[in-house]
C-alpha cells in the first residue's frame, strides 16, 4: 500500500511539474517578444543571437546572457523553447532580457570555431578572442535593445561556463555580474579531456565524435556521430585497443583530436588554454558554482575560484559547491545522487537563496543579494550547508592518515620495517569504473558503491576501525604514496571511501515477499562503500607535467598528487577506506605501463606490471586529509 502511495505521489509531482512548465511557457509567450539578430564583431564576423525582450515598457530591464557552442535552438522567431526548469522561468518573471548566442563558428554564427580559444591579453585593432566577442556582444545589446537598464550579467555551465569566465575578462563597464558554473578551465590538468595528464577516454570520445565535426557554414542541422555497434562501453573501448585505433575510428576531419595527439605533455599549447593563467583584474562580481560529484568539471569550479582569489583579490568572488552531478543545480530536484541521499532539495535552495538574489542585486538593485560568506559548501555525510569566509576554511588542518600492514589505515605512522602490499596491473583486464554494464558513462559513478572493486585482486584496500566521533573533511585531498613498479610507467588511482555501518538504512519500508520470492525494495546500504573522491595520476608525470620521466623498475619512488577538494563528514561508526588501483576503465585510457607516448603506442606495447605500495617506517604511504576543527 505504501509503495503504491509513493508511486501515485511521484506521478502527481510529475504532472504538476509538467502543468507548471506549460503554464510558464504560455506566460512567457504572452509577455515576451522573441528576436533573432546577427551581432557584428570587431573583425566583421557576425554571431547569431536569440533575444527574448519583455513587452513591459514601464520599467527598464537588465540583460542576462549565455554564450554557448550547444545551439540557440529552436531557430525562428516563431519557435519558442519549452521551459522545464523552474528557476530559468523566474528570470522571465523578474523581467530580464534573456539572450542566448551561438559562439563564433558554431551553429548559425559565422567564423571559425576554436576549442577553448586562448585569451589574448594584448589584442589590438581587429584581434579577437572570446573576451572580445563578449565585449562586442554586450556593447551591441546595451546600445540596440530598447528599454534595457544598462546592466548585464553572463552565466552558463560547462562549456558556457568557460565563455562566462572569458566574459569576466572582457572589461565591458556594463557587465556587473558573472556566474561561471562548472567552467571548463584546464583540459590537461583536471577537466573533461585529462586528469593529471591521463586521458579521459570515455568522455572525450563520447562527446567529440559528433561535437568536433567541422561545420563549413552556418547551419541549424545537428551533426551525426559515430555509429556504435557495441552498447557496452567497457567492451567497446577494450576491443578498440590502443589510442591510434581510436583515432582511426574518429577519422581525420576533427582538428582538435589531431591537436590532442600532437601535444601529449603539458606544453605551451595547453598552457595557453589554461584560463587560470589570465584571470586578473576582474571587475564584475563573480559567483562560481560547481558540484562535488561533477564527472566532467569537478576540477574547474574550485580552480577558477582559487585563481580569482589569488590573482584578482579585489574581486567580489564567491563559490557555491553542492552535492551535484554536472549541471544538477539547475534541476527542479536534487535530493540524491545514485544511492546516496542528501536530505533536502539542494538545487531548489541554491536557486532561490543564492543565484537569483545574486543577479537581482547586481543587475536590478533589488535586495541585498545572497546573504552568504565567500564559500557556501554542502557537506555530504552530515547533509548540511556550511559557510566560510574563505576556502579552504581558515581552521582547516592537514592531518595524515597512513596505510598500514594487513589492510589497516590509521593516524599513527607505521613502525614496521620493509612492509608493502602489491598487485598485478594487467591492461588486458583493467579495473572497471563501475559495477554495472553501461553504454553511456553514468552520472552517479562518483558516489557509487565500491564493494565490487574491493573484491578484485588488483585493487588494494585499507580501512580504519569504526570512527569514535564524527570527522569532517573540507579542502584539497593529497595522496602521498611510496611505490615501485616492475615496468617503466603506470597509473595510480586513489579513492577515498566512506564505509557505512553494516546495519545502516535510510528507513525504507521492508522489502515485500511475492509468491515466496524476495523483491528488493531499495539498494542494500548496509556496508555501502560510498566513493567520496577518486582521482588518477599518470605516473610518468609525477615529477613534471612538462617533462615526463620513466620509473626505474622495482625502485621505490614517491608519487604525490592533489585530488579535487572534498567536503564530507564521516559520521561516528563509519570507516574511512582507501582503495588504490592502476586502471579505471574506460573512464581513463589504459596505460601501456611502458614509458612511451601513449597516443602513438600500439596494441603490443601494453604489458602487465607488478605494483608495490610501501607502508613501513622508512617508506610510509599516506593520504593528507583536510580536517576541519
Amino acid at each position: 500500500m505504501r509503495q503504491n502511495l509513493i508511486l501515485l505521489l511521484c506521478i502527481f509531482a510529475h504532472m504538476t511539474t509538467f502543468a507548471r512548465s506549460a503554464e510558464d511557457s504560455l506566460w512567457i509567450r504572452e509577455n515576451y517578444t522573441k528576436k533573432e539578430v546577427l551581432i557584428p564583431m570587431r573583425d566583421g564576423i557576425k554571431l547569431f543571437t536569440s533575444i527574448f525582450i519583455p513587452k513591459n515598457t514601464i520599467e527598464k530591464h537588465p540583460i542576462l546572457i549565455t554564450r554557448t557552442p550547444y545551439s540557440c535552438a529552436p531557430y525562428g522567431e516563431d519557435k519558442w523553447p519549452a521551459y522545464h526548469h523552474w528557476y530559468v522561468t523566474q528570470y522571465f518573471r523578474e523581467g530580464y532580457i534573456i539572450v542566448t548566442q551561438d559562439v563564433r563558428g558554431r551553429w548559425m554564427s559565422e567564423g571559425e570555431f576554436v576549442d577553448v580559444r586562448p585569451f589574448n591579453p594584448n589584442k589590438k585593432g581587429k584581434d579577437i578572442d572570446e573576451a572580445s566577442d563578449s565585449y562586442d556582444t554586450i556593447d551591441w545589446l546595451v546600445k540596440n535593445i530598447g528599454n534595457n537598464n544598462g546592466k548585464v550579467g553572463v552565466y552558463g555551465g560547462s562549456y558556457p561556463g568557460f565563455y562566462s569566465t572569458m566574459a569576466a575578462l572582457s572589461g565591458h563597464p556594463a557587465l556587473k555580474a558573472v556566474s561561471p558554473q562548472a567552467p571548463v578551465t584546464d583540459w590537461f590538468m583536471g577537466d573533461d579531456w585529462h586528469h593529471n595528464g591521463a586521458f579521459m577516454l570515455n568522455d572525450a570520445f563520447s562527446f567529440y565524435h559528433a561535437f568536433g565535426k567541422p561545420r563549413p557554414k552556418p547551419t541549424t542541422v545537428k551533426p551525426t556521430g559515430f555509429n556504435f555497434t557495441v552498447r557496452d562501453n567497457y567492451k567497446f573501448f577494450l576491443e578498440a585497443g590502443a589510442l591510434p585505433n581510436v583515432m582511426r575510428m574518429i577519422g581525420d576531419s576533427i582538428a582538435f583530436w589531431k591537436d590532442l595527439f600532437a601535444h601529449p605533455n603539458y606544453d605551451s599549447w595547453w598552457k595557453a588554454r589554461d584560463i587560470r593563467n589570465f584571470i586578473k583584474n576582474i571587475q564584475p562580481a563573480v559567483l562560481v558554482v560547481g558540484g562535488h560529484f561533477d564527472a566532467e568539471d569537478c576540477f574547474g569550479a574550485w580552480a577558477t575560484y582559487q585563481a580569482i582569489e589569488k590573482q584578482s583579490p579585489g574581486t567580489d568572488n564567491r563559490i557555491v559547491m553542492g552535492p551535484w552531478y554536472h549541471g544538477q543545480w539547475v534541476d527542479n530536484e536534487a535530493t540524491s545522487l545514485g544511492n546516496v541521499r542528501f536530505g533536502s532539495n539542494t538545487s531548489k535552495w541554491y536557486q532561490d537563496s543564492i543565484e537569483l538574489p545574486f543577479f537581482n542585486h547586481h543587475l536590478k538593485g533589488k535586495g541585498k543579494g545572497a546573504d552568504i560568506q565567500d564559500a557556501v559548501v554542502f557537506f555530504t555525510g552530515a547533509n548540511e550547508w556550511k559557510q566560510f569566509p574563505a576556502w579552504p576554511a581558515p581552521d582547516m588542518q592537514q592531518r595524515p592518515v597512513y596505510l598500514q600492514a594487513a589492510g589497516g589505515l590509521g593516524f599513527q605512522a607505521p613502525n614496521t620495517a620493509d612492509a608493502y602490499t602489491q598487485y598485478v596491473s594487467d591492461p588486458a583486464r583493467p579495473v572497471p569504473y563501475t559495477e554495472d554494464v553501461h553504454f553511456i558513462r553514468t552520472i552517479s559513478y562518483m558516489t557509487d558503491d565500491q564493494r565490487f572493486a574491493a573484491r578484485r585482486p588488483d585493487v588494494l584496500v585499507f580501512q580504519t576501525p569504526p570512527l569514535e566521533e564524527d570527522l569532517s573533511l573540507g579542502g584539497p585531498l593529497i595522496a602521498d604514496l611510496m611505490a615501485s613498479i616492475s615496468t617503466t610507467d603506470a597509473d595510480f588511482v586513489v579513492k577515498l571511501i566512506d564505509v557505512f555501518p553494516d546495519d545502516f538504512t535510510y528507513g525504507d519500508p521492508p522489502a515485500p515477499v511475492v509468491n515466496k520470492r524476495y523483491i528488493p525494495a531499495a539498494y542494500p546500504m548496509g556496508g555501502y562503500q560510498m566513493l567520496v573522491r577518486g582521482e588518477v595520476m599518470r605516473g610518468k608525470f609525477r615529477k613534471s607535467f612538462e617533462q615526463p620521466v620513466p620509473f626505474a623498475p622495482n625502485q621505490p619512488e614517491q608519487v604525490k598528487f592533489t585530488l579535487p577538494d572534498i567536503a564530507h563528514t564521516f559520521k561516528k561508526g563509519h570507516r574511512l577506506m582507501v582503495q588504490i588501483q592502476s586502471s579505471w576503465f574506460p573512464l581513463v585510457d589504459r596505460n601501456p605501463q611502458q614509458f612511451t607516448n601513449i597516443y602513438t603506442a600500439n596494441d603490443k606495447d601494453f604489458v602487465p606490471s607488478t605494483i608495490r605500495i610501501y607502508h613501513d617506517a622508512k617508506r610510509p604511504s599516506k593520504l593528507i586529509l583536510p580536517v576541519l576543527r
